[in-house]
C-alpha cells in the first residue's frame, strides 16, 4: 500500500472522529503518521496540527452554520489557553522523542477511557437550564487544555467537548462545535511556536493527509446525525485503547 493511499485512508478516519466527536483527530493523526507514514514524532505532532486547524475550521463552519457555536464562551476558552499553549509548544522541542510518545500514549489512553465510559454525571445540562460556570473557572480550565495542545501537538477535543459540558454548562448540541473554535485557536498557537524549530515536514504526505481529513470532518458530521454520540465514542474509545498499549510498548522496548 503506498504512503498516499494511507495518508487518504488516515486521513478520512481523522476527519470522522473531529466531525462526529469534536475531538479525537490528533490523537488518531500522530500515531498514524508516525507509525504508518514514518513520521518522526516532533514532526508529527507538528503536522497534526496543520491537519487537525484545516479540518476543525471546516467543521466549525458547518456547525455555526446551524447556530450550534457558543462564539462568547469558546472565545473566552481560547483565549485562556493562548500563552500556555505557545510556551508548551516551545517548550517541546526540548522534551526526547520517547518522553513525547509515552506523554501521548498516556493522553490516548485518557481519551480512549472517558469515550468509552464517560465520567458520571457527565450528560449535557439542558440548553436554558444551565448555570454558566465562572470566567475564572473558564480560565482555568483553558489554560490548562491550551498546555497540553502545546506540548503534545493535540487539538484536545476529547478533553474541551466534556469540559465545556461539565465545567463551563455548554449544552451538548453546542460543545462540539464551540470545542472545534477553541482547538482552532490552541492548536494555531502551539503552532506558530513549533514552525519556529528545524522541523522537517513531509508536505507530499500532509497535503493528501488534510483534504481526506477536510471531507471526512463533513461525513463525520452527516453520520453524528444519524448514529449516537455513545455509538461513536465507543468505536473510536476502542481504537484510541489499542494505540496507545501500541505507543506505549513502543516507547518501553
Amino acid at each position: 500500500m503506498t504512503a498516499l493511499i494511507v495518508a487518504l485512508i488516515a486521513g478520512a478516519v481523522v476527519g470522522l472522529a473531529l466531525g462526529g466527536l469534536g475531538g479525537g483527530g490528533s490523537v488518531l493523526a500522530v500515531p498514524a503518521l508516525i507509525y504508518l507514514l514514518g513520521f518522526t514524532p516532533a514532526a508529527a505532532t507538528t503536522a497534526a496540527l496543520l491537519i487537525v486547524i484545516a479540518t476543525s475550521v471546516t467543521g466549525l463552519v458547518a456547525h455555526a452554520r446551524e447556530g450550534h457555536v457558543r462564539w462568547r464562551t469558546g472565545g473566552l476558552f481560547a483565549a485562556a489557553g493562548l500563552v500556555p499553549a505557545a510556551v508548551a509548544g516551545a517548550l517541546s522541542a526540548h522534551i526526547p522523542s520517547g518522553v513525547l510518545t509515552a506523554g501521548f500514549a498516556a493522553l490516548a489512553v485518557v481519551a480512549g477511557v472517558r469515550m468509552i465510559r464517560p465520567r458520571a454525571g457527565a450528560s449535557a445540562p439542558d440548553e436554558d437550564g444551565a448555570r454558566p460556570a465562572s470566567t475564572a473557572r473558564v480560565a482555568r480550565t483553558g489554560a490548562g487544555l491550551g498546555t497540553v495542545t502545546g506540548f503534545l501537538g493535540v487539538g484536545g477535543g476529547f478533553l474541551v467537548v466534556p469540559a465545556l459540558v461539565t465545567v463551563v454548562a455548554v449544552p451538548m448540541t453546542s460543545a462540539v462545535g464551540t470545542s472545534l473554535l477553541v482547538i482552532i485557536v490552541n492548536s494555531a498557537a502551539a503552532l506558530a511556536t513549533r514552525l519556529t524549530t528545524p522541523t522537517v515536514l513531509d508536505w507530499a504526505t500532509i497535503a493528501p493527509f488534510t483534504a481526506a481529513a477536510v471531507l471526512g470532518a463533513w461525513d463525520g458530521k452527516r453520520l453524528a446525525a444519524k448514529v449516537s454520540t455513545a455509538a461513536l465514542q465507543r468505536i473510536f474509545g476502542v481504537v484510541l485503547l489499542a494505540v496507545a498499549a501500541f505507543m506505549l510498548v513502543d516507547a518501553v522496548v
